[in-house]
């Protein structure tokens, strides 16, 4: 399964704590593969540095990019899509470039995706992406 996930989602599934933190546990088990690209990583870096730290944040980010499920992929078109928000655009055209199966997110901004019917885009939430990845397991 190819994935893309907001910075939200992994930002709520590292906390061991969090009831999201099977998410970041099925990545690491290899349970999906996960696509990037520079400039998601470089929202992450910067997201998970304000509650880690920049120590942290590079050693969470070497474990994530270390993973062989975890791809990095370069978009070479911008479709544009997110009107209410363009900084999402990112997660979008790496989903189209990496045809992934779910755009993992929670943000309401990608609810402008569902009536497009090119690119193909299909959105999950984190808690029914967690469903999903616990019924199979």
């Amino acid at each position: 399964m190819n994935i893309v996930l907001d910075t939200n989602v992994l930002l709520v599934s590292l906390p061991q704590s969090s009831k999201y933190h099977p998410i970041f546990q099925a990545l690491l088990n290899k349970k999906f593969d996960l696509y990037l690209s520079n400039e998601i990583l470089t929202e992450y870096e910067e997201q998970i540095s304000f509650g880690l730290g920049f120590d942290r944040t590079d050693l969470k980010l070497r474990e994530l990019l270390n993973l062989s499920n975890v791809y990095c992929v370069e978009p070479f078109y911008n479709w544009k899509l997110i009107t209410n928000d363009p900084d999402d655009d990112k997660f979008c055209d790496c989903a189209v470039a990496c045809n992934a199966d779910y755009l993992v997110t929670n943000d309401k901004h990608y609810n402008i995706l569902s009536p497009i019917p090119f690119p193909p885009i299909t959105t999950n939430t984190a808690q029914d992406f967690l469903e999903l990845i616990t019924s199979k397991s």
